[in-house]
């Protein structure tokens, strides 16, 4: 987060805070020292900074150094200075934010308009005006997710955490960059099917997971329609890990990125495999429909562990979701209304 932070300083807000607001009598100086390093230079433009940083710096372990950019010529200007943690507060939420409407509307946006089955529209399960109101709820829960989430970026910026590296020793470790990635995910595929399994106990999920379960048959939208703090609880293991393991900080934004593909793609509606170990789109379609099996996020293990496990009819890759079969559907109907299913809850 400070790289990015670092960066959205630079280019955008030292500049808005010293408009909206100023610090009294000090001018746009240029400041001698950033915020998130010790280094004391003074460069004629960024991107020659950025050159000679590529050829001099050596790797290092110190959360937030070195930095990417000089300081801007506002960084002083105004009355919340970079290390201001109600400006960090500000400046991580609108970020974040902007990130998470422009993540869900492109990689959704192109779901919808490359693999998603435009058949599901008409689908006895689909809702009238389902996708409006799948955007409706993503568009409006990002921000209160955010909110929640701001203290662990907090957190994390302020050193209180594993993460390590910088933007130039990315690749000069390949084989611990594979491990990372294979423990990060493992981590949080466990943690999000025990996370999951808890929001589908009948108490809690009538306050938070049932806003997401109103979509039945789903459209790429759906994938962040979630109530916030569901939303919230099931991204937790992602900010536990680099609290308790290792984690370079460039493969922490990469995989933060690639858990918002996955969570696009698992709600597409493109059954491409039915892999016994993949948690695929055919996997979740089957938790979607059939509400009490496939809690897993990446993998079928933890569902395979704890017998949750239902593996996806081959008719789903042959028909797609809209069966014809009318005992079929009439199956799956009175599971979702509880009549064939004690755990399922309205």
């Amino acid at each position: 987060m400070d790289l990015l932070l670092e960066a959205c300083d630079y280019y955008l807000f030292d500049r808005a805070y010293a408009v909206l607001l100023p610090s009294p009598g000090n001018s746009t100086t240029l400041a001698t020292t950033p915020l998130y390093t010790d280094l004391n230079v003074k460069v004629p433009t960024a991107l020659n900074y950025v050159y000679q940083k590529l050829l001099t710096l050596k790797s290092t372990d110190v959360y937030g150094e070195p930095s990417i950019l000089p300081a801007s010529p506002y960084t002083y200007a105004s009355i919340l200075s970079r290390s201001n943690i109600v400006r960090q507060f500000i400046s991580i939420f609108l970020v974040t934010c902007l990130f998470g409407w422009i993540a869900y509307f492109s990689v959704a946006g192109f779901a919808y308009l490359t693999v998603f089955d435009k058949r599901v529209f008409n689908h006895p399960r689909y809702l009238k005006n389902q996708m409006s109101m799948e955007i409706h709820q993503a568009l409006t829960s990002i921000p209160q997710m955010v909110l929640l989430t701001v203290p662990f970026f907090l957190i994390e910026l302020h050193g209180y955490s594993r993460l390590n590296g910088t933007l130039y020793d990315i690749f000069d470790n390949k084989t611990k960059l594979l491990l990372q990635t294979l423990t990060f995910l493992m981590f949080t595929d466990c943690g999000i099917y025990f996370i999951h399994r808890w929001l589908h106990i009948p108490s809690v999920y009538k306050k938070l997971h049932k806003p997401h379960h109103k979509w039945i048959v789903c459209t790429p939208f759906a994938s962040h329609a979630f109530h916030p703090v569901d939303g919230w609880a099931q991204s937790l293991p992602y900010h536990f890990y680099p609290l308790f393991f290792p984690l370079h900080k460039v493969l922490y934004l990469f995989l933060f990125g690639f858990v918002n593909f996955w969570t696009v793609m698992i709600h597409d509606g493109q059954y491409l495999s039915n892999d016994p170990v993949v948690n695929g789109t055919a996997c979740h379609t089957i938790h979607h429909l059939y509400f009490n099996y496939n809690y897993g996020q990446f993998t079928t293990l933890w569902d395979r562990l704890c017998r949750s496990y239902r593996r996806p009819d081959d008719s789903l890759f042959t028909r797609g979701i809209l069966s014809s079969d009318k005992r079929e559907t009439e199956k799956i109907r009175r599971r979702l209304e509880g009549k064939d299913d004690r755990t399922y809850t309205k």
